[in-house]
């Protein structure tokens, strides 16, 4: 195997999951945005990737990686929800299943498709109480019905943007580990102020000055992060129950 190629190999994988790593990898390059890692096999079990020579951050690299995120987003899709092209099997976040529905409207399928799904794992665990998960609830009966349906089209969007899938290279920013779906382009902005990311005012800096943001999207952040709380909530502790309640609340006061 060259040293030139990186190698995720799991037996236990589920049934699609490399494989829609490497469909939505492609999708996203081919918006001629921000880089990807190039896929150089695929196979049930397992992927093989272009490796990737990391470097340090740097404010120039953050404002071009923040254009080259607009321009990704730009590139579209046909309807909210919408997979990879090509692309008709399982979608996943992380080692979660994610569900393939779409919809014309970004509130239905951010509400049923995004956040509600991972209610009830939340919950088992022990991760988000009844008084929580109602609050969440009552949150995404507001999204349904459109609070926040701007107008705005279907993003090409990476999906799982928090900073362990932004790598600094010597030539820019290349995405890993994409839940690559269309959804809304603020969804992305909002899962990096979330985990954080370097130099992230020049990110949003680089990304107003190629496509402008709607109004108010300082205050929508909660509406966007309810998803990965939600996944995270299922999985990762009680933490992020807490956080994605105090989210679902603020949802409320916008809605």
């Amino acid at each position: 195997m060259s040293d030139n190629v990186v190698v995720k190999q799991d037996a236990a994988a589920p049934a699609g999951f490399f494989e829609a790593e490497a469909a939505g990898l492609r999708w996203l390059s081919a918006a001629n945005g921000v880089r990807c890692a190039e896929v150089e096999a695929v196979s049930p079990g397992r992927i093989e990737l272009r490796r990737i020579i990391e470097t340090s951050p740097s404010r120039a690299a953050a404002r071009r990686f923040g254009t080259e995120l607009a321009v990704t987003h730009d590139a579209g899709a046909a309807s909210f929800g919408a997979p990879p092209d090509g692309w008709d099997g399982p979608l996943f976040i992380g080692s979660r299943r994610m569900p393939s529905e779409t919809s014309e409207h970004w509130g239905v399928f951010y509400a049923t498709a995004r956040v509600l799904p991972f209610l009830d794992v939340a919950e088992r665990a022990g991760n988000l109480t009844g008084a929580e998960r109602e609050t969440v609830e009552a949150a995404c009966e507001v999204i349904s019905r459109g609070a926040f349906d701007d107008g705005e089209a279907p993003a090409r969007i990476h999906g799982d943007l928090w900073n362990g899938n932004v790598l600094w290279a010597e030539h820019g920013v290349v995405l890993i580990d994409p839940a690559a779906h269309a959804g809304h382009r603020e969804t992305d902005l909002a899962m990096l102020a979330l985990f954080g990311c370097p130099y992230l005012a020049d990110v949003r800096e680089g990304y107003e000055a190629t496509h402008p943001l709607m109004p108010g999207w300082e205050e929508r952040i909660p509406v966007h992060q309810l998803h990965p709380l939600a996944v995270h909530a299922a999985g990762h502790g009680r933490g992020y129950g807490v956080e994605l309640a105090r989210a679902a609340r603020a949802v409320l006061q916008l809605g």
